[in-house]
């Protein structure tokens, strides 16, 4: 598939090394968060607060609209049961008038908070993300315990749901920004393979993906897809997305299995964003000059496969993943080390 950044008629320019978060943070107070992605961001992110609510996780924030969806607040758990009601036709009705499904407020504090902070503003690039479809069928289980993804119609009203919310929070950014990235977060991306999940079908991964990151990019919108640990990256590179996020402080050369596949996917405009400040206890012991020559250390090794020149200039820093889990004191380590970096490493340029 081509890059959408090739599709345009002025190729799109992130700036090198431009910082910017994978989602989540650890904050309580949903306009803190927003001053902290706004303070040490170059492109801001609405944050994601699971610590303020069960409804700000990943798959409860992104459930609102899914026929026979049942809550229960009290042992904060979501699941499907179908109870015979016609939600699932109205579903349909809906989607087929065009009718997008919105993120109410009570699961996402974070992206109300956001609008509020940006009001008057405007922006070169901003950064939406949903949860991707994989982790979202695979995580979402019916009464049972089977994971809705092996339900193929609810695998497909689940995509057609994530689609509509894509569409609603693209068209509320972009009135704020020249440009909109949206993110597809796929933690379960590596475990996909393990014992877990045998009954996923590869083709039907990539169909998933394909369509989601599809979705953004019809909506003139860069597409990107973060992974957690170590990934298909053939599988990521199908998908079609523009920016690939790994977690490049602990999986930097896995990337190197795949030269070929990389090397088509740098040349046609995409981009690496590099999760380079780790996000785990290890952010403990690390400081900005350890990271540096960690990173000048995976550069040399990557570089041996891939082009440097594109390596350095399509490239965007962030945490090696979202820092919902982390304390308040320890995201602000993070972001700072990763000025920090950017300040050092743009030399290279």
């Amino acid at each position: 598939m081509v890059s959408y950044f090739l599709n345009k008629k002025n190729f799109i320019n992130i700036p090198a090394f431009s910082i910017t978060g994978i989602g989540s943070l650890p904050h309580l107070n949903a306009e803190e968060a927003c001053s902290f992605v706004l303070d040490n961001t170059d492109i801001p992110f609405w944050p994601q607060l699971p610590r303020l609510s069960f409804f700000e996780l990943m798959i409860p924030q992104f459930s609102e609209g899914l026929p026979f969806l049942k809550v229960d607040e009290e042992r904060q758990n979501i699941w499907i049961e179908d109870d015979g009601s016609n939600s699932l036709n109205e579903f349909y009705e809906r989607y087929s008038d065009g009718i997008m499904t919105s993120i109410s407020e009570r699961n996402s504090k974070g992206f109300y908070a956001f609008l509020k902070s940006i009001k008057g503003m405007h922006f070169d690039f901003l950064k939406g993300q949903t949860t991707g479809p994989l982790t979202f069928t695979l995580g979402l289980k019916d009464k049972k315990g089977r994971p809705i993804y092996f339900d193929e119609e609810l695998r497909e009203v689940s995509l057609l749901l994530l689609k509509s919310k894509i569409r609603w929070q693209i068209n509320i950014l972009r009135e704020y920004a020249n440009n909109v990235i949206v993110f597809i977060d796929e933690p379960i991306l590596s475990a996909l393979g393990t014992s877990s999940y045998l009954g996923v079908d590869t083709e039907e991964v990539i169909r998933l993906l394909r369509e989601t990151s599809d979705e953004i990019k019809q909506s003139n919108c860069i597409s990107g897809i973060h992974c957690c640990a170590k990934a298909d990256w053939q599988i990521v590179i199908k998908s079609g997305v523009d920016i690939v996020s790994f977690d490049a402080y602990e999986y930097a050369q896995t990337l190197s299995i795949y030269p070929d596949e990389f090397n088509d996917f740098l040349k046609r405009g995409g981009y690496l964003a590099w999760g380079i400040v780790p996000t785990t206890d290890a952010i403990i012991k690390e400081s900005t000059e350890s990271l540096k020559e960690h990173f000048n250390l995976s550069l040399e090794r990557l570089s041996k496969y891939l082009p440097y020149g594109l390596l350095i200039k399509q490239i965007i820093m962030t945490p090696s993943c979202g820092l919902g889990s982390r304390s308040i004191e320890d995201s602000t380590k993070v972001f700072r080390i990763l000025r920090e970096l950017k300040n050092l490493v743009h030399r290279y340029l």
